[in-house]
């Protein structure tokens, strides 16, 4: 369990301070070119879920983030899983579910800034560590229930 706990703390620390310092340094800016017509590092504020679905559903989605949440806790103290990647899958979602639920909260959005695109012909949406969390951990759940492991 010490090991889930550390994947949580560490990984909403890591969301929060980067998302601390958009606000900071990239609010009210042009953005932050990284790799010319790829990366930039570019301040918005989601007021929906991924890929904007639900805009302005703030407590909508308070609701189902504190579900899942609430969920996924459940089945770690119940299930106790013993596959180490599915708990830190499980470990890495709820680090990102409660980024994304801590702005929604203060804010009434999430911070997103970080932006893949080609030239002006394709952006990928704009996103945050928090939703990284939540990919690479739901990967990681797909890879564990392939394995089943789950």
């Amino acid at each position: 369990m010490i090991l889930e706990l550390l994947i949580i703390i560490i990984g909403f620390f890591a969301d929060r301070v980067t998302k601390l310092w958009a606000l900071g340094y990239l609010k009210g800016t042009d953005g932050i070119t990284i790799i010319n017509n790829i990366f930039k590092l570019d301040y918005l504020e989601n007021r929906g879920a991924a890929f904007g679905i639900l805009e302005d559903k703030i407590w909508f989605l308070v609701l189902i983030t504190t579900i899942v949440v609430g969920g996924i806790i459940f089945y770690l103290l119940k299930a106790k899983p013993t596959f180490r990647l599915t708990r830190i899958a499980f470990s890495m979602i709820i680090a990102g579910a409660l980024g994304n639920f801590y702005d929604r909260l203060v804010y009434k959005f999430v911070v997103d800034f970080i932006c893949i695109h080609y030239k002006d012909v394709y952006y990928f949406p704009t996103f945050n560590v928090a939703d990284i969390l939540v990919s690479l951990g739901t990967v990681a759940i797909i890879i564990c229930i392939i394995k089943d492991e789950i």
